[in-house]
Protein backbone atom coordinates (compact mmCIF):
# COMPACT_ATOMS: atom_id res chain seq x y z
CA UNK A 1 0.00 0.00 0.00
CA UNK A 2 1.06 3.56 -0.68
CA UNK A 3 0.34 6.30 1.85
CA UNK A 4 -0.20 9.93 0.97
CA UNK A 5 -0.37 13.09 3.05
CA UNK A 6 -3.90 14.45 3.35
CA UNK A 7 -3.44 17.87 1.84
CA UNK A 8 -1.12 20.17 3.70
CA UNK A 9 -1.20 18.17 6.93
CA UNK A 10 0.97 15.60 8.62
CA UNK A 11 -1.77 12.96 8.42
CA UNK A 12 -1.14 10.04 6.08
CA UNK A 13 -3.98 8.09 4.50
CA UNK A 14 -3.82 4.95 2.41
CA UNK A 15 -3.98 5.68 -1.32
CA UNK A 16 -6.89 3.25 -1.51
CA UNK A 17 -9.47 3.51 1.25
CA UNK A 18 -12.74 1.75 2.05
CA UNK A 19 -16.20 3.29 2.24
CA UNK A 20 -19.60 1.93 3.23
CA UNK A 21 -21.99 4.01 1.12
CA UNK A 22 -24.79 1.96 -0.51
CA UNK A 23 -23.51 -1.41 0.70
CA UNK A 24 -23.45 -1.50 4.53
CA UNK A 25 -26.92 -2.18 5.85
CA UNK A 26 -28.31 -2.62 2.34
CA UNK A 27 -26.27 -5.31 0.60
CA UNK A 28 -23.81 -6.07 3.41
CA UNK A 29 -24.49 -7.34 6.94
CA UNK A 30 -22.09 -7.23 9.89
CA UNK A 31 -20.40 -10.56 9.18
CA UNK A 32 -19.71 -9.72 5.55
CA UNK A 33 -18.65 -6.21 6.53
CA UNK A 34 -16.10 -7.68 8.94
CA UNK A 35 -14.59 -9.84 6.20
CA UNK A 36 -14.51 -6.93 3.77
CA UNK A 37 -12.92 -4.47 6.19
CA UNK A 38 -10.41 -7.05 7.40
CA UNK A 39 -9.41 -7.78 3.80
CA UNK A 40 -8.92 -4.06 3.18
CA UNK A 41 -7.06 -3.59 6.48
CA UNK A 42 -4.77 -6.53 5.77
CA UNK A 43 -3.97 -4.95 2.41
CA UNK A 44 -2.82 -1.78 4.17
CA UNK A 45 -5.98 0.34 4.17
CA UNK A 46 -6.09 2.68 7.16
CA UNK A 47 -8.88 5.07 6.12
CA UNK A 48 -12.49 3.93 6.54
CA UNK A 49 -15.18 6.35 5.41
CA UNK A 50 -18.77 6.69 6.66
CA UNK A 51 -21.61 9.17 7.19
CA UNK A 52 -24.60 9.67 9.45
CA UNK A 53 -26.87 9.53 6.40
CA UNK A 54 -25.76 6.10 5.18
CA UNK A 55 -28.75 3.85 5.86
CA UNK A 56 -29.80 6.38 8.50
CA UNK A 57 -26.94 5.50 10.81
CA UNK A 58 -27.01 1.73 10.35
CA UNK A 59 -23.84 1.85 8.28
CA UNK A 60 -21.96 3.51 11.15
CA UNK A 61 -23.37 0.97 13.60
CA UNK A 62 -22.09 -1.91 11.49
CA UNK A 63 -18.66 -0.33 11.06
CA UNK A 64 -18.42 0.28 14.79
CA UNK A 65 -19.26 -3.35 15.51
CA UNK A 66 -16.61 -4.52 13.03
CA UNK A 67 -13.89 -2.36 14.53
CA UNK A 68 -14.76 -3.54 18.03
CA UNK A 69 -14.71 -7.18 16.93
CA UNK A 70 -11.43 -6.79 15.05
CA UNK A 71 -9.74 -5.15 18.06
CA UNK A 72 -7.61 -2.96 15.83
CA UNK A 73 -5.43 -0.34 17.46
CA UNK A 74 -7.34 2.95 17.24
CA UNK A 75 -4.24 4.95 16.31
CA UNK A 76 -3.77 2.72 13.26
CA UNK A 77 -7.14 3.82 11.86
CA UNK A 78 -8.34 6.98 10.16
CA UNK A 79 -12.11 7.10 10.60
CA UNK A 80 -14.52 9.61 9.15
CA UNK A 81 -18.12 10.64 9.28
CA UNK A 82 -20.12 13.22 7.38
CA UNK A 83 -22.78 15.45 8.90
CA UNK A 84 -25.86 16.88 7.20
CA UNK A 85 -28.74 14.37 7.00
CA UNK A 86 -29.35 12.98 10.48
CA UNK A 87 -33.09 12.42 10.64
CA UNK A 88 -36.53 13.89 10.00
CA UNK A 89 -36.68 16.41 12.85
CA UNK A 90 -36.54 20.13 12.15
CA UNK A 91 -33.01 20.35 13.51
CA UNK A 92 -31.78 16.93 12.40
CA UNK A 93 -30.49 18.23 9.06
CA UNK A 94 -28.12 20.87 7.83
CA UNK A 95 -25.01 22.46 9.27
CA UNK A 96 -26.30 24.44 12.24
CA UNK A 97 -24.19 24.39 15.40
CA UNK A 98 -26.93 22.32 17.06
CA UNK A 99 -27.04 19.61 14.41
CA UNK A 100 -23.28 19.44 13.97
CA UNK A 101 -22.83 18.88 17.71
CA UNK A 102 -25.70 16.42 18.15
CA UNK A 103 -25.03 14.66 14.84
CA UNK A 104 -21.36 14.21 15.66
CA UNK A 105 -22.08 12.81 19.11
CA UNK A 106 -24.64 10.37 17.66
CA UNK A 107 -22.14 9.20 15.04
CA UNK A 108 -19.49 8.60 17.68
CA UNK A 109 -21.90 6.45 19.67
CA UNK A 110 -22.72 4.36 16.63
CA UNK A 111 -19.06 4.00 15.65
CA UNK A 112 -18.17 3.19 19.28
CA UNK A 113 -15.25 5.60 19.29
CA UNK A 114 -14.32 8.73 21.21
CA UNK A 115 -13.41 10.68 18.09
CA UNK A 116 -13.29 10.59 14.32
CA UNK A 117 -10.14 11.64 12.55
CA UNK A 118 -12.05 13.38 9.75
CA UNK A 119 -15.43 15.06 9.88
CA UNK A 120 -17.06 16.40 6.74
CA UNK A 121 -19.86 18.85 6.04
CA UNK A 122 -21.71 16.45 3.73
CA UNK A 123 -23.17 19.24 1.56
CA UNK A 124 -23.30 23.05 1.72
CA UNK A 125 -26.21 24.45 3.71
CA UNK A 126 -27.72 27.56 2.15
CA UNK A 127 -29.72 28.31 5.29
CA UNK A 128 -26.84 28.32 7.79
CA UNK A 129 -24.23 31.10 7.70
CA UNK A 130 -20.86 29.61 6.86
CA UNK A 131 -19.47 31.42 9.92
CA UNK A 132 -21.71 29.33 12.19
CA UNK A 133 -20.60 26.12 10.50
CA UNK A 134 -16.91 26.99 10.79
CA UNK A 135 -17.30 27.82 14.49
CA UNK A 136 -19.17 24.54 15.06
CA UNK A 137 -16.53 22.43 13.32
CA UNK A 138 -13.80 24.20 15.23
CA UNK A 139 -15.64 23.42 18.46
CA UNK A 140 -15.86 19.72 17.58
CA UNK A 141 -12.09 19.73 17.23
CA UNK A 142 -11.65 21.67 20.49
CA UNK A 143 -13.83 19.10 22.27
CA UNK A 144 -11.68 16.28 20.91
CA UNK A 145 -14.53 14.76 18.89
CA UNK A 146 -12.73 15.25 15.58
CA UNK A 147 -9.16 15.97 14.51
CA UNK A 148 -9.64 17.54 11.08
CA UNK A 149 -12.67 18.89 9.25
CA UNK A 150 -13.56 19.34 5.64
CA UNK A 151 -16.35 19.44 3.10
CA UNK A 152 -18.07 17.24 0.55
CA UNK A 153 -19.43 18.51 -2.76
CA UNK A 154 -18.77 22.15 -1.91
CA UNK A 155 -17.70 24.60 -4.60
CA UNK A 156 -14.23 26.13 -4.62
CA UNK A 157 -15.73 29.52 -3.69
CA UNK A 158 -17.58 28.03 -0.71
CA UNK A 159 -14.45 26.27 0.54
CA UNK A 160 -12.36 29.41 0.19
CA UNK A 161 -14.94 31.50 2.04
CA UNK A 162 -14.91 29.03 4.95
CA UNK A 163 -11.11 28.87 4.89
CA UNK A 164 -10.70 32.65 4.89
CA UNK A 165 -13.16 33.13 7.77
CA UNK A 166 -11.37 30.47 9.81
CA UNK A 167 -7.95 32.05 9.24
CA UNK A 168 -9.20 35.54 10.03
CA UNK A 169 -10.66 34.33 13.33
CA UNK A 170 -7.85 31.95 14.36
CA UNK A 171 -10.03 28.87 13.89
CA UNK A 172 -9.20 25.53 12.30
CA UNK A 173 -9.83 25.82 8.55
CA UNK A 174 -11.20 23.06 6.31
CA UNK A 175 -8.45 20.67 5.25
CA UNK A 176 -10.08 18.30 2.78
CA UNK A 177 -12.91 17.97 0.28
CA UNK A 178 -14.71 14.77 -0.71
CA UNK A 179 -15.79 15.21 -4.34
CA UNK A 180 -17.01 12.74 -6.92
CA UNK A 181 -14.13 12.00 -9.31
CA UNK A 182 -13.76 9.49 -12.10
CA UNK A 183 -13.09 9.28 -15.82
CA UNK A 184 -16.49 10.83 -16.53
CA UNK A 185 -16.51 13.43 -13.73
CA UNK A 186 -13.39 15.61 -13.91
CA UNK A 187 -14.00 19.36 -13.93
CA UNK A 188 -14.21 20.01 -10.20
CA UNK A 189 -11.09 18.07 -9.17
CA UNK A 190 -8.96 18.89 -12.19
CA UNK A 191 -9.95 22.51 -12.82
CA UNK A 192 -12.22 24.18 -10.26
CA UNK A 193 -10.05 23.17 -7.29
CA UNK A 194 -6.71 23.69 -9.05
CA UNK A 195 -5.79 26.88 -7.18
CA UNK A 196 -6.85 25.45 -3.80
CA UNK A 197 -4.24 22.68 -3.82
CA UNK A 198 -1.42 25.19 -3.73
CA UNK A 199 -3.14 28.13 -2.01
CA UNK A 200 -4.66 26.36 1.01
CA UNK A 201 -3.21 22.85 0.75
CA UNK A 202 -6.53 21.15 0.03
CA UNK A 203 -6.60 17.35 0.28
CA UNK A 204 -9.13 15.18 -1.54
CA UNK A 205 -10.83 11.93 -0.53
CA UNK A 206 -12.58 11.10 -3.77
CA UNK A 207 -15.73 8.99 -4.09
CA UNK A 208 -17.35 7.05 -6.95
CA UNK A 209 -14.06 6.31 -8.78
CA UNK A 210 -15.88 3.60 -10.76
CA UNK A 211 -18.79 5.91 -11.67
CA UNK A 212 -21.26 3.84 -9.64
CA UNK A 213 -20.03 0.66 -11.29
CA UNK A 214 -20.21 1.93 -14.87
CA UNK A 215 -16.42 1.76 -15.24
CA UNK A 216 -16.26 -1.87 -14.16
CA UNK A 217 -17.76 -2.86 -17.50
CA UNK A 218 -20.38 -5.00 -15.76
CA UNK A 219 -23.25 -2.97 -17.25
CA UNK A 220 -22.08 -3.27 -20.85
CA UNK A 221 -24.52 -6.13 -21.49
CA UNK A 222 -27.33 -5.19 -19.13
CA UNK A 223 -27.89 -4.99 -15.37
CA UNK A 224 -26.58 -7.95 -13.33
CA UNK A 225 -29.00 -9.25 -10.71
CA UNK A 226 -28.16 -7.95 -7.24
CA UNK A 227 -25.98 -5.10 -8.48
CA UNK A 228 -26.48 -1.54 -7.22
CA UNK A 229 -28.46 -0.51 -10.30
CA UNK A 230 -30.71 -3.53 -9.79
CA UNK A 231 -31.93 -2.10 -6.47
CA UNK A 232 -35.27 -0.29 -6.65
CA UNK A 233 -34.12 2.54 -4.39
CA UNK A 234 -31.43 3.39 -6.96
CA UNK A 235 -33.76 3.46 -9.96
CA UNK A 236 -32.94 7.17 -10.33
CA UNK A 237 -29.27 6.25 -10.73
CA UNK A 238 -30.12 3.52 -13.23
CA UNK A 239 -32.04 5.98 -15.39
CA UNK A 240 -29.21 8.50 -15.21
CA UNK A 241 -26.41 6.08 -16.01
CA UNK A 242 -27.96 3.57 -18.40
CA UNK A 243 -31.21 4.87 -19.82
CA UNK A 244 -30.25 8.41 -20.83
CA UNK A 245 -28.47 9.36 -24.07
CA UNK A 246 -25.54 10.59 -22.00
CA UNK A 247 -25.38 7.26 -20.19
CA UNK A 248 -25.48 5.31 -23.43
CA UNK A 249 -22.62 7.42 -24.81
CA UNK A 250 -20.59 6.63 -21.70
CA UNK A 251 -21.24 2.91 -22.15
CA UNK A 252 -19.80 3.13 -25.65
CA UNK A 253 -16.67 4.71 -24.19
CA UNK A 254 -16.47 1.99 -21.55
CA UNK A 255 -16.44 -0.60 -24.32
CA UNK A 256 -13.45 1.16 -25.89
CA UNK A 257 -11.74 1.43 -22.52
CA UNK A 258 -12.19 -2.32 -22.08
CA UNK A 259 -10.02 -2.82 -25.15
CA UNK A 260 -7.24 -0.84 -23.46
CA UNK A 261 -7.58 -2.84 -20.26
CA UNK A 262 -7.38 -6.09 -22.25
CA UNK A 263 -4.32 -4.85 -24.10
CA UNK A 264 -2.32 -4.23 -20.91
CA UNK A 265 -3.83 -7.15 -18.99
CA UNK A 266 -5.49 -5.06 -16.29
CA UNK A 267 -9.16 -5.54 -15.23
CA UNK A 268 -11.39 -2.55 -15.93
CA UNK A 269 -12.01 -1.67 -12.25
CA UNK A 270 -8.28 -1.58 -11.56
CA UNK A 271 -7.68 0.55 -14.66
CA UNK A 272 -10.26 3.08 -13.47
CA UNK A 273 -8.81 3.17 -9.95
CA UNK A 274 -5.25 3.52 -11.24
CA UNK A 275 -6.38 6.39 -13.50
CA UNK A 276 -7.63 8.26 -10.41
CA UNK A 277 -4.46 7.53 -8.45
CA UNK A 278 -2.36 9.03 -11.23
CA UNK A 279 -3.70 12.44 -10.25
CA UNK A 280 -1.22 13.85 -7.74
CA UNK A 281 -3.94 15.94 -6.11
CA UNK A 282 -5.91 12.85 -5.10
CA UNK A 283 -5.05 12.01 -1.49
CA UNK A 284 -7.07 8.79 -1.37
CA UNK A 285 -9.53 6.90 -3.53
CA UNK A 286 -12.55 5.58 -1.59
CA UNK A 287 -13.51 2.12 -2.81
CA UNK A 288 -16.69 0.22 -2.04
CA UNK A 289 -17.73 -3.38 -2.54
CA UNK A 290 -20.58 -5.81 -2.03
CA UNK A 291 -18.31 -8.88 -1.86
CA UNK A 292 -14.94 -9.77 -0.37
CA UNK A 293 -13.71 -10.70 -3.84
CA UNK A 294 -14.35 -7.15 -5.05
CA UNK A 295 -12.28 -5.79 -2.17
CA UNK A 296 -9.45 -8.13 -3.06
CA UNK A 297 -9.54 -7.08 -6.69
CA UNK A 298 -9.62 -3.39 -5.82
CA UNK A 299 -6.62 -3.73 -3.55
CA UNK A 300 -4.60 -5.37 -6.33
CA UNK A 301 -4.64 -2.01 -8.11
CA UNK A 302 -1.52 -1.07 -6.18
CA UNK A 303 0.33 -3.90 -7.95
CA UNK A 304 -0.43 -2.69 -11.48
CA UNK A 305 0.09 1.07 -11.22
CA UNK A 306 3.26 0.93 -13.32
CA UNK A 307 1.26 -0.56 -16.20
CA UNK A 308 -0.95 2.53 -16.40
CA UNK A 309 1.89 4.71 -17.68
CA UNK A 310 1.87 7.89 -19.75
CA UNK A 311 1.24 5.96 -22.95
CA UNK A 312 -1.82 4.23 -21.51
CA UNK A 313 -3.06 7.48 -20.00
CA UNK A 314 -2.82 9.08 -23.46
CA UNK A 315 -4.90 6.29 -25.00
CA UNK A 316 -7.50 6.74 -22.27
CA UNK A 317 -7.56 10.49 -22.89
CA UNK A 318 -8.27 9.95 -26.58
CA UNK A 319 -11.23 7.72 -25.75
CA UNK A 320 -12.66 9.95 -23.04
CA UNK A 321 -12.19 13.23 -24.94
CA UNK A 322 -13.45 15.15 -21.91
CA UNK A 323 -10.39 16.82 -20.42
CA UNK A 324 -11.40 20.11 -18.75
CA UNK A 325 -10.64 23.04 -21.02
CA UNK A 326 -7.90 25.41 -19.95
CA UNK A 327 -8.76 29.06 -19.40
CA UNK A 328 -8.43 31.13 -22.54
CA UNK A 329 -5.21 33.11 -22.87
CA UNK A 330 -6.76 36.28 -24.23
CA UNK A 331 -3.30 37.80 -24.81
CA UNK A 332 -2.74 35.22 -27.53
CA UNK A 333 -6.24 35.10 -28.98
Amino acid sequence: MEYRFLGRSGLKVSALSFGSWVTFGEQVDTDLAYNQMKTAYDAGVNFFDNAEAYEMGKSETIMGQVIKKAEWKRSDLVLSTKIFWGGEGENDQGLSFKHIKEGTEASLRRLQTDYVDLIFCHRPDKFTPVEETVWAMNQMINEGKALYWGTSEWSADQIRKAYDFARENHLRPPLMEQPEYNMFKRDKVEKEFSALYEDIGLGTTIWSPLASGLLTGKYNDGIPEGSRLDLEKYSWLRKKLLESEEGKAKLRKVANLAAVSDEIGVPMPQLALAWCLNNENVSTVITGASTVEQVEQNMKTMDILDKVDEGVMSKIEEILDNKPKEDIDWRRN
